[in-house]
């Protein structure tokens, strides 16, 4: 596998990304040291760095206030947060994101190893990018130290099958094979690997070829979609450029409802109940069809169909119910204690009404995409408040609250807060 994307050192695990990338951050750095971290991290990040006492540096993503979208952070954040913090153990970025919009991976990598630290790039969204020059350039390629992939993402492996590549001596494989030892099971699938294994000679043999074919249709599809009176598809004008994302992935095809009146949330509801078609990601005003090269003419005529269909029915979905996006500066909320603390110690379950000003001690991860809008250890502001409790009433799923309706929240007894 390594020989097949020209890192040095690769390790399979049957846990999927969830472990790898909890596995590289226990690489780099240890309880109470720093990582810096892009804020739009996935919540296994977040579980990292419960698990590790890590204390996070919070890297802001570039936030598109009128798409209501995160983009990765730029390199000039992490100049900042380094400047700010130089004991940082080594930095994490998310790249490709959820969104399919990606980080200017060889600029971070440049600033970390100026100050001899290595850099975590999650590309559990990224197995694909390897193989063909049309796409983004993965993270090896681009100088990253540690990169995770979930090949059953964008590859072809089974559920749970993922890697983690490592290149450079800022990290050894013996720490990276450590760290994953305590975490991994010590009854792995067969199955799994067999199916990463097959993936690896699938792409090494054909790899070139078959994302030809599947750019090609993702270009045909994009077009189809735009046809569709009300749906717009987001493209490299709508995510690139000055002050948003360095690059985007074609393949992740996201689909704009903001010209009709229903959200993404009923329109996936109606798409899996009328069509049988799974989308990716949905939120207040997108929905997200992710292709592939298991795609053909037959999957992307069923997708197609379907999204003219709902459109053709959308008097029967109801009107988007309002959703409180908050204000950038509203979103991020200040880290007051480690991760680990506010999760593990004291807590108790409040009126989400009385949480505010409190440090949240749970994880509220709108899902998909799965990025935590309050991690434990920050203090609850009253537009995130809002904005999980509009969005659950909207249709939003946030899994890992102990009270998904958002009614009650878990927040830490021993805060500024607490009477």
């Amino acid at each position: 596998m390594a020989d097949a994307v020209g890192a040095e050192h690769t390790f399979f695990s049957t846990c999927g990304s969830s472990l790898s990338v909890k596995a590289a951050m226990l690489s780099v750095a240890g309880p109470h040291e720093k990582l810096l971290v892009s804020r739009d991290a996935h919540k296994s990040v977040v579980s990292g760095l419960i698990l590790a006492g890590i204390q996070p540096v919070w890297v802001d993503p570039q936030w598109d206030p009128d798409l209501h979208l995160a983009h990765p952070p730029a390199p000039e954040a992490f100049r900042s947060a380094f400047e700010e913090h130089p004991d940082a153990r080594g930095a994490l970025v998310t790249s490709p994101t959820p969104y399919g919009t990606c980080a200017d991976i060889a600029a971070i990598a440049t600033l970390c190893h100026e100050r001899g630290v290595p850099l975590i790039v999650d590309e559990a969204w990224g197995a694909h990018l390897p193989f063909h020059p049309e796409l983004p350039t993965w993270a090896m390629d681009a100088g990253a130290d540690v990169c995770v992939t979930s090949v059953h993402k964008m590859g072809a492996g089974l559920e749970q099958g993922s890697v983690f590549h490592l290149q450079g001596d800022l990290v050894t494989a013996q720490t990276l094979a450590s760290r994953a030892d305590l975490l991994d099971t010590t009854s792995p699938s067969v199955l799994i690997y067999a199916g990463l294994d097959g993936w690896r000679r699938q792409m090494v043999e054909h790899g070139r070829e078959l994302l030809d074919e599947t750019l090609s249709r993702a270009r045909r599809v994009r077009a189809a979609i735009e046809e569709i009176e009300g749906l717009h598809v987001n493209d490299r004008d709508d995510f690139c450029g000055e002050a948003r994302a360095f690059d985007m992935d074609p393949l992740q095809i996201f689909v704009d409802l903001s010209g009709v009146k229903f959200n993404g949330y009923d329109a996936a509801d109606w798409m899996r109940r009328n069509h049988q078609i799974n989308l990716h990601t949905s939120d207040h005003r997108r929905i997200n069809a992710q292709l592939t090269y298991a795609d053909d003419e037959t999957t992307t005529a069923r997708l197609l169909d379907g999204l003219r269909d709902l459109v053709a029915h959308a008097d029967e979905l109801p009107p988007a119910p309002e959703i409180r996006i908050p204000a950038p500066g509203d979103l991020r909320l200040q880290q007051v204690t480690l991760p680990r603390d506010a999760f593990f110690g004291e807590i108790e379950q409040i009126p989400a009404d009385k949480a505010v000003g409190r440090t949240c001690a749970e994880m509220l991860t709108p899902y998909p995409p799965g990025i935590p809008a309050a991690v434990p250890g920050e203090r609850l502001d009253q537009a995130v408040v809002d904005y999980l409790r509009t969005g659950a009433d909207a249709g939003m799923l946030i899994p890992d609250a102990a009270d998904t309706t958002m009614g009650t929240i878990r927040v830490s007894v021993r805060d500024a807060g607490a009477d």
